[in-house]
């Protein structure tokens, strides 16, 4: 029988609160992950992890402590609250401490595909061996690195002694391939992603063909003469970089001074061609959620609007300290850790240009479909980034050439203000967070080459 994990949240908050707690709130979780990882028709590795656990967070005095544990029974339930009680009385006091005022849930509508479940392991196999398939279809293509299907199937509760109860279940499924183009050392990659709720969102051929065409775009590519000139970036390329900024608007890194944006709320940080939300309630979105890591209702939060950075965003005990309201920002990697201030789904709104049109825009330019070392290249503070990249020059308006060993430099404000343009098909992208965008134009960034 399927555990029913709000009755085993209010047991360990009710135990945090008998144990001597002035608040509590508990956060139990439970679900499966399996990967399944091909190479050369064949399965190279398939995993199936189960997981489940409960995290008790206990209030004393402006103290807060953290426990967490495997054991879901009563005698289990009720060492993690002790836990949590005795860590909170050996805390540093902080008055920003504390559960949200007004807990709440959003509707969000179903978020779980039967279809994981549902399907067996040798139809998820499928899956990543036609992607293969596809990739290796390619005349150009020389190896198909890896192919991946990965899903993860799970249901999260949370309670509180505010009176806060709910629950839900999500799964989401991805699958990619990276393929290689060229021999030698003029070998050149490319990766296909597809993603979903369950795996019948996945279209292996379309991952597969992804990847080939994207590594087969930049075979022989050279570097070339520095210049200044207007770059679009990919997809793939401008989630990177918005995901970054993305955890810069966080209010913990504001107020922690790590961020470039600290003093700059209400300003113009971008051109008014750029439109940026945190949405929680997006029905596709990957990290969409009835309420956050603390039982905030979920809600879209515009950021960057007209140009302007409209807000940061906070968790209960950020928005206390900036005398603000919280913007349902809590974020839970696992039971393991408690909440903590991030992104949910970051939402580009489209343009009405088709990458066709802003590769014409630039003109003689750069289309940029891969960076390296971006989070190791971008200052936090400054804002200041140089990273390696790789893509196609851009002339009289139409891709040409490949190119690599190139560094693209600027920083992100003067990037983000440059912002001509923003194409009209939007795709989700999940390796910085979870993003939602389209390519970009931007009218001028400094290109080192040879």
């Amino acid at each position: 029988m399927s555990l029913d994990l709000e009755a085993i949240a209010q047991k360990a908050v009710d135990a945090a609160l008998a144990a001597g707690a002035g608040d509590a709130e508990a956060f139990v979780e439970e679900g499966v992950e399996r990967e399944i990882r091909v190479y050369d028709g064949n399965v190279e590795s398939l995993t199936d992890a189960a997981s489940r656990g409960v995290g008790v967070r206990a209030f004393l005095d402006g103290r807060a402590g953290y426990a967490y544990g495997t054991d879901l029974g009563e005698e289990g339930i009720a060492a993690v609250a002790r836990a949590a009680y005795g860590a909170a009385q050996v805390a540093d006091s902080n008055p920003d401490e504390g559960l949200p005022e007004e807990p709440g849930s959003a509707e969000v509508g179903a978020l779980r595909s039967p279809e994981v479940a549902g399907w067996s392991t040798e139809r998820k196999v499928e899956i990543a061996l036609a992607a293969e398939r596809a990739a290796r279809a390619h005349p150009k293509v020389s190896q198909v690195e890896q192919v991946v299907y990965s899903d993860v199937d799970g249901r999260r509760a949370l309670a509180s002694s505010r009176g806060f109860a709910g629950s839900f279940e999500a799964s989401v499924v991805w699958a990619y391939a990276s393929a290689f183009a060229g021999e030698g050392s003029d070998l050149m990659t490319g990766l296909g992603l597809g993603l979903g709720r369950g795996p019948d969102a996945i279209d292996p051929e379309a991952v597969g063909g992804e990847a080939a065409e994207r590594a087969a775009a930049l075979a022989g590519a050279r570097q070339v003469p520095s210049r200044r000139c207007p770059v679009v970036l990919d997809a793939f390329v401008a989630a990177s970089f918005l995901g970054f900024i993305g955890a810069m608007l966080s209010a913990d890194a504001v107020q922690r001074g790590r961020s470039l944006f600290a003093d700059r709320e209400g300003e113009e940080i971008a051109a008014a061609e750029l439109r940026l939300a945190d949405d929680g309630t997006v029905s596709d979105g990957l990290a969409t959620a009835p309420f956050d890591g603390e039982g905030c209702a979920r809600r879209r939060v515009p950021l960057v609007e007209g140009g302007r950075l409209l807000t940061f965003l906070f968790d209960s005990r950020t928005a206390r300290h900036a005398g603000r309201a919280t913007t349902a920002s809590a974020e839970r990697s696992s039971y393991r850790s408690p909440p903590a201030v991030g992104t949910s789904n970051l939402v580009v709104q489209p343009g009405d240009a088709s990458l066709e049109e802003l590769v014409q825009r630039a003109g003689d330019g750069l289309y940029v479909t891969d960076v390296a070392g971006l989070h190791s290249g971008v200052n936090p503070i400054s804002g200041t980034f140089s990273v390696g990249a790789s893509g196609r020059l851009i002339e009289g308006g139409e891709l040409a050439a490949p190119v690599r060993e190139i560094t693209i430099a600027s920083d992100l404000v003067t990037m983000l203000r440059s912002v001509d343009a923003v194409g009209s098909a939007t795709r989700w992208v999940p390796f910085s967070g979870s993003v939602k965008t389209a390519p970009l134009l931007l009218g001028e960034m400094t290109v080192s080459g040879s």
